[in-house]
C-alpha cells in the first residue's frame, strides 16, 4: 500500500485500485482519484489488502471511520438489543457491517435492521434495511450530512441518528431528491425526540420505544 503525502494531509492509494481519503479531508485539484466499485472494494477486503482498518466504501471513495469510544460502542450495542426486541422474529439487528446500497456504496451503519436471520447473509450483504441507526458524536456532521444523503439516495424509508453531543434521538424520514443535496438526496422529515418521548419504527407500527432507552 502506497501513502503519498499532500500537504498535511496524507492519502493513501492501495494499488492504484483508489484514493483514501479521510474524513475532513481537502482534495487538491491536481491529485488524480479513481472511484471504486463495490465489487472492487469487496475482492480487496476477501484479499486482506484493508486488514485492520475501520473503511466504508461512501459513493466511490474509501472514506477512514472515527474511531468509536466507550459510550459510542456501548449505545451501539444496546440499541440493538432494543430493537431485536422490538421487531421480534424476521428481522435481524446487525451492527457496524456492510449494506451493499449500491455498485459504489457500502457503509458500515452502527445498526441496520434487515429481514431475516443471521444465515440469511453469509453468502452477500443486505441491500436494504428497514431501520438504519448511526451512533453520532464526532461524526454528528459526517451523519447529518453525507450518511442521510446516500441512505436517502437508495430509498431507505426509516433512518435515525442518535445524537450523543445534544442527547436527542434524530428521526429522518419521506426520502426526496433535491439537486443542491449530498448525493442529491434528502429526509424530508427530520424529527428531534427527547426524553420522555417515544418513537415507532415505519416497519413495525403499534410498537413503542423511550427515547430514553436508546441514549446513555
Amino acid at each position: 500500500m502506497k501513502r503519498e503525502g499532500i500537504g498535511s494531509e496524507t492519502l493513501t492509494v492501495p494499488w492504484g485500485f483508489a484514493t483514501l481519503v479521510p474524513m475532513g479531508s481537502v482534495i487538491e485539484p491536481y491529485v488524480k482519484t479513481r472511484r471504486l466499485r463495490r465489487v472492487e472494494y469487496d475482492r480487496l477486503v476477501d484479499l486482506g489488502m484493508f486488514a485492520g482498518e475501520r473503511l466504508e466504501l461512501l459513493d466511490g471513495l474509501l472514506v477512514v471511520r472515527e474511531p468509536q469510544g466507550s459510550p459510542h460502542a456501548a449505545i451501539a450495542a444496546q440499541i440493538g438489543h432494543v430493537l431485536e426486541t422490538v421487531f421480534g422474529p424476521g428481522w435481524h439487528p446487525r451492527l457496524h457491517s456492510p449494506l451493499a446500497l449500491d455498485d459504489e456504496s457500502e457503509p458500515e451503519p452502527d445498526v441496520a435492521v434487515v429481514a431475516g436471520g443471521r444465515r440469511d447473509y453469509v453468502r452477500a450483504h443486505p441491500s436494504t434495511a428497514a431501520l438504519v441507526v448511526e451512533v453520532a458524536d464526532s461524526s454528528l456532521r459526517l451523519d447529518r450530512r453525507l450518511k442521510a444523503g446516500l441512505y436517502a439516495r437508495a430509498g431507505l424509508q426509516d433512518f435515525w441518528i442518535v445524537n450523543l453531543v445534544e442527547g436527542v434521538l434524530e428521526v429522518h424520514r419521506e426520502p426526496q431528491p433535491e439537486a443542491d443535496a449530498s448525493y442529491g438526496w434528502v429526509y424530508r422529515s427530520v424529527e428531534i425526540l427527547r426524553p420522555p418521548s417515544i418513537v415507532t419504527p415505519l416497519a413495525v407500527p403499534g410498537t413503542r420505544i423511550p427515547i430514553a432507552d436508546l441514549l446513555p
